[in-house]
């Protein structure tokens, strides 16, 4: 059985235009989730990273109806 590669799992934090795009929405909106507190990042000095579970919960909240609309 083959060993498992630190290269062959799914990252932990993605950055905020690849969160965007799992999401299938723009780079934009991502950010005004994040300002809004529905969409959660975590701060490495400068840089902005968002959790990969935290997009799944993000989809799950808004599947359940308990997502708020983001006004623009």
């Amino acid at each position: 059985m083959e060993q498992p590669s630190l290269f062959d799992t799914e990252p932990l934090l993605l950055t905020i235009p690849e969160a965007a795009r799992m999401l299938a929405i723009g780079r934009t909106l991502a950010y005004e989730l994040i300002a809004a507190g529905e969409l959660e990042v975590v701060h490495i000095n400068r840089a902005a990273r968002v959790p990969l579970d935290a997009v799944h919960a993000f989809v799950e909240r808004r599947r359940a109806g308990n997502g708020v609309a983001v006004s623009r």
